[in-house]
């Protein structure tokens, strides 16, 4: 890989870091509350990872050799029961991981390649809310699993970087609440992705960044169920991808190589019910491939190959409501998504090579169900093979 020119240099020789992990027994974490009332605040949280690291490096050049294996399950949980209020503010996590790294730099240069490996085995995240007979005041539910995660950072410098990722670990997040009256706002969202490589770059960088990122494992899940007796505000979001990469920088430079390739089945659920309500709404969202890159005051570079072969991509989205104001399910399902972007005021320049295959179904279904009288209903359900959006524009108002 040729490093780009222009940034931050150094004469000396880089320090080297060779990282090797290997996880092969199970991985859990549990966390159980159970409160009767509270007054101000509730919260609970679980996080389980098999490899987990960080490297950085500030002023000096850094060559990064990393191998990460996980082999054993993964699993976080988190439940919450509830007898008569939870309080002012509930909020909950539970997030599990397969491996996951971090490595940046600041002012200088970084050279690396990260490899990432899950076995066929499950990682999951779990999070419940039990509280049919109580109250509360704002509910925040978050359950996230990531089977490969490598985050980049380069701060005034400049990188090459390539990032290895493969999964066939059953990638699951789960969960959603019952209440009987939230009085604020209440969001249950569950997140899930196979592999997620995500890069910034700010203070005048440029970046060679090239992925390869493979999904095999039989399924990519993220599913999210609630009912309320009665809620002001109501969001209940599941969003699934088998492969992702973000890439932002802000630099002379961002040439990204970006390979991905999907075979996994990806479904996102998510279904609310509520009987008196003021807004209430679900969300879902399932992706094959997905990739962001952009460069705001440079050029920009891409060459991205998408396949999407796999079990299929599905989105269900269902909301069901009684008595109130606004009832809405989206659900959006896409095999292959990939957007970039440069800044013209910044005379920034772009060079794209795309090529996007989708063989599998595609799906996207969503539901709204009023039993009473409601203000309004609506249901919006988007299915896509393959989508592609490239554009040179200048920053929001100039």
């Amino acid at each position: 890989m040729i490093l780009p020119c222009g940034a931050a240099t150094s004469q000396t020789a880089p320090s080297s870091v060779l990282n090797t992990q290997i996880q092969l027994g199970d991985v859990f974490a549990t966390q159980t509350l159970n409160v009767e009332t509270v007054t101000d605040q509730t919260a609970a949280a679980s996080g389980a990872t098999a490899n987990s690291y960080e490297a950085a490096s500030t002023g000096n050049n850094i060559d990064m050799r990393s191998n990460q294996t996980a082999g054993g399950g993964v699993t976080a949980y988190t439940q919450v029961n509830v007898g008569s209020n939870s309080g002012a503010t509930t909020t909950t996590t539970a997030a599990a991981a397969g491996n996951s790294g971090f490595a940046g730099v600041t002012g200088a240069t970084m050279t690396g390649v990260f490899t990432q490996t899950t076995n066929a085995v499950p990682i999951a995240s779990i999070n419940k809310i039990e509280a049919a007979e109580a109250q509360a005041g704002d509910v925040s539910a978050s359950s996230q699993a990531l089977g490969n995660s490598q985050s980049l950072s380069v701060s005034a410098g400049t990188a090459g970087l390539r990032v290895n990722q493969t999964n066939a670990a059953q990638v699951t997040s789960d969960g959603g609440g019952v209440y009987g009256l939230v009085v604020g706002k209440a969001g249950f969202d569950a997140a899930t992705i196979a592999n997620n490589v995500s890069y910034s770059g700010d203070s005048g960088s440029g970046t060679a960044l090239a992925v390869s990122q493979n999904n095999t494992a039989d399924l990519t899940q993220a599913a999210q169920f609630t009912n309320y007796g009665q809620v002001q505000e109501a969001k209940t979001t599941a969003q699934a991808t088998g492969n992702n990469v973000s890439a932002v920088n802000s630099g002379f430079v961002l040439d990204a190589t970006v390979q991905q390739h999907n075979q996994s089945y990806v479904r996102a659920q998510a279904e609310g019910t509520a009987a008196y309500f003021g807004a209430v709404s679900t969300t879902a969202s399932g992706v094959g491939n997905n990739a962001l890159l952009g460069d705001v005051g440079g050029e920009v570079l891409i060459d991205n190959t998408q396949v999407n072969d796999g079990g299929g991509i599905d989105s269900i989205a269902s909301t069901t409501a009684q008595d109130g104001y606004d009832a809405t399910a989206t659900a959006t399902a896409t095999g292959n998504s990939v957007t970039g972007y440069a800044c013209a005021a910044c005379e920034g320049r772009m060079s794209v090579a795309n090529s996007q295959t989708n063989t599998s179904e595609v799906g996207a279904s969503a539901t709204t169900t009023t039993t009473g009288t409601v203000r309004s209903a609506t249901g919006v359900a988007t299915a896509v093979g393959n989508t592609a959006t490239y554009y040179v524009s200048r920053p929001a108002g100039q």
